[in-house]
């Protein structure tokens, strides 16, 4: 199946909005939401080295014990970097999540992004409750690199995805689609973040873009 090889640049995501959409998957051709939807995945609960500032209203962003998200990142010593890596990785696991509910007006995904990433994740769930799938496996998030944009606060957070033991399943019956690990399994999402209007304390993601079949995440 096609798959389309995007760039992206700090001065791109400051220019427009556009929300570029991309597949994803592990490799196998049978339709499933992982190779033709896209899918951004989400964690139980925030790694030491990306956590952020503690909200108590924050929304739940638990998942699925059978659903292990790794966000292999350093923590950065800027604290809005920290900050803005750490809600970049919330608003992964807030997706998941949203799939993991079969929820697509689910809060914590709306919690964690406004604009063309509010609208991405959104389609992203419609699109695996609608065929009846859920998410199972393992994710790793790793690379990651940070970059101010503007003169603004904003800051454009990019980072690789291994998603070679990432599955979907199949609500009704339980069935896993399982799939070979090739190019198609390493992909780079690179997200615009800013602090929150409603609080300072929380980053969301106004756009993403998706890359798919990148080499260099493969190592």
């Amino acid at each position: 199946m096609a798959r389309s090889a995007l760039t992206m640049t700090a001065a791109t995501f400051a220019a427009t909005a556009a929300l570029l959409l991309t597949a994803c998957g592990g490799g196998d051709e049978d339709a499933s939401p992982d190779d033709i939807k896209g899918a951004g995945t989400g964690s139980s609960s925030p790694s030491a080295s990306a956590s952020g500032p503690v909200d108590a209203d924050r929304p739940d962003v638990s998942l699925p014990a059978e659903l292990k998200l790794v966000f292999d990142f350093e923590r950065p010593s800027d604290a809005d970097h920290a900050a803005a890596l750490a809600d970049a990785a919330n608003y992964i696991r807030a997706l998941d999540h949203g799939i993991a509910q079969q929820d697509p007006n689910d809060p914590a995904y709306r919690f964690y992004s406004t604009g063309g990433a509010e609208k991405y994740a959104k389609s992203q769930i419609e699109a695996w409750v609608k065929d009846g799938w859920t998410v199972t496996g393992d994710d790793r998030y790793f690379d990651a690199d940070l970059e101010p944009v503007g003169k603004g606060k904003s800051v454009l957070v990019s980072f690789c995805r291994n998603q070679a033991k990432f599955y979907s399943k199949k609500v009704e019956t339980g069935k896993v689609n399982y799939t070979e690990e090739n190019l198609d399994s390493y992909q780079k999402f690179s997200l615009l973040m800013s602090p929150s209007e409603a609080s300072a304390e929380v980053w969301q993601a106004r756009q993403i873009e998706v890359q798919g079949r990148v080499k260099e995440c493969k190592g």
